[in-house]
């Protein structure tokens, strides 16, 4: 189970759509609140089954954090009629493949069987729900789990800290300021009434979508999902507590030495609007046209140009509520952080004064046509953005139409937002080092 990215899809999963063709969906709710989405493709006999929670790190208590992640565990270990250790076997058994993962913003389970095995997908999902078990030797099972988790990603990696280091110093008020994976003196110190009552808070199916996508027919569909899920009782309205930030004007300055590493980042990050926004995309584009490939302006300049870079990278980091546009590097022997910064503010203050040439701006047009496609080119990615869509963005359709959204966007923008959003004082500079041992 991984934290933010999916894994790559096995041959099973292929099949779907192959060409930037409109994916055609059906949604309804249940009485009891659960959104449903169905999408019918038979074009291989794969189906996913898929449950997303509106529930991830920033619906944590601050005091208790790394519930969502740790959730995205327990609910394996086995329900009222699935024994403990069985629930991979069983998908295993029946050829199929499962996995979930945690963000922010949501938690996200699946499995991929092939179409003869969707009934028992859905009753899987039913079970995760509606039975699951929640006592002291699965909590304490896991707690081992997470914590080689923490060490193999994030305290033995090479930069495994990066992400963290940013959140934290980005946002003051926001939960965004803790890691997804928590802490694990919060996970230590909880009772198992306080992991009960979180799974009762937000494990609710009015807090869920469930997408059921591939070769599937859609009557006998609906049939059994009214039969494993229409049962189960409506939950509580999940209250959101809104958390403003106030702006960033000036450069916020932080060190943090990991004893992974031997050379040292700089990182540069600018706290962005949501997802949602229109200018969440722009920002998509910015970071394509800085530093997508060896052919990007950043890299061309800092690693084939100058050689001032060993690497060079750019990226929109979206979330529901903000974002965070980071910008790192990594010195070539001789050169430091401020020679990196100048080379990459030199480049941004271009996008902020003169317009991209045409050819650069169709080059990234292409680059996300080809993106949306790879996106939507089997049945899973289709079930997560189908989820996706609808859960942070509260519009399925998306799927279909966001293309147009960056298909729309102009040269003009491109420069007005970075000129709105990119600049030195509104920044986080990090000296991401290795600790003076690791130097030696």
């Amino acid at each position: 189970m991984k934290k933010y990215i999916m894994i790559a899809s096995t041959a099973l999963m292929l099949g779907g759509v192959a060409s930037a063709q409109k994916i055609a969906f059906e949604e309804y709710d249940l009485d009891n609140g659960m959104h449903v989405i169905l999408h019918q493709d038979n074009s291989a006999p794969v189906v996913v089954t898929s449950v997303m929670y509106h529930v991830g790190s920033k619906d944590e208590n601050p005091n208790k954090t790394g519930f969502a992640h740790f959730f995205e565990h327990l609910l394996f270990e086995g329900t009222k009629n699935i024994k403990r250790g069985e629930w991979m076997k069983i998908v295993a058994a029946n050829g199929g493949v499962n996995n979930a993962n945690t963000s922010e913003d949501r938690t996200y389970y699946y499995e991929v069987f092939p179409s003869n095995s969707l009934e028992l997908g859905l009753w899987m999902e039913s079970e995760r729900l509606f039975h699951p078990v929640i006592n002291q030797i699965g909590v304490d099972t896991q707690k081992g789990v997470i914590k080689e988790e923490k060490r193999s990603r994030s305290d033995n990696q090479p930069y495994g800290a990066v992400i963290e280091v940013v959140k934290e110093n980005m946002f003051k008020n926001h939960p965004y300021r803790w890691p997804v994976i928590g802490s694990m003196e919060h996970l230590n110190s909880a009772k198992l009434e306080d992991f009960k009552m979180f799974n009762q808070k937000f494990y609710v199916p009015n807090n869920a979508v469930l997408v059921v996508a591939g070769d599937l027919d859609i009557n006998t569909t609906k049939e059994w999902i009214e039969k494993y899920f229409g049962f189960i009782k409506k939950g509580a309205v999940v209250e959101r507590p809104v958390f403003d930030e106030a702006p960033i004007t000036e450069t916020i300055k932080a060190n943090y030495e990991d004893p992974n590493i031997q050379i040292p980042m700089l990182v540069a990050s600018y706290r962005t609007p949501s997802m949602k926004t229109r200018e969440a995309r722009v920002l998509d584009y910015i970071s394509g046209y800085l530093s997508d490939g060896k052919s990007s302006k950043l890299y061309k300049k800092m690693v084939d140009v100058s050689k001032k870079a060993l690497q060079v990278g750019a990226f929109n980091y979206s979330q529901e509520d903000y974002g965070m546009y980071i910008v790192y590097s990594l010195p070539m022997a001789g050169f430091n952080a401020e020679d990196l910064l100048k080379e990459i503010d030199e480049e941004i203050v271009k996008i902020q004064t003169d317009l991209i040439s045409e050819k650069d701006f169709q080059k990234l047009q292409n680059q996300f046509e080809n993106q949306y496609v790879n996106n939507n080119s089997n049945v899973e990615g289709v079930a997560e953005n189908l989820s996706k869509y609808y859960m942070l963005y509260g519009d399925v359709n998306l799927i279909n139409t966001e293309i147009d959204i960056y298909h729309s966007i102009t040269r003009e923008e491109i420069r007005d937002v970075a000129k709105k959003y990119l600049n030195p004082n509104q920044r986080l500079l990090l000296d991401y080092v290795p600790t003076i041992e690791s130097k030696n």
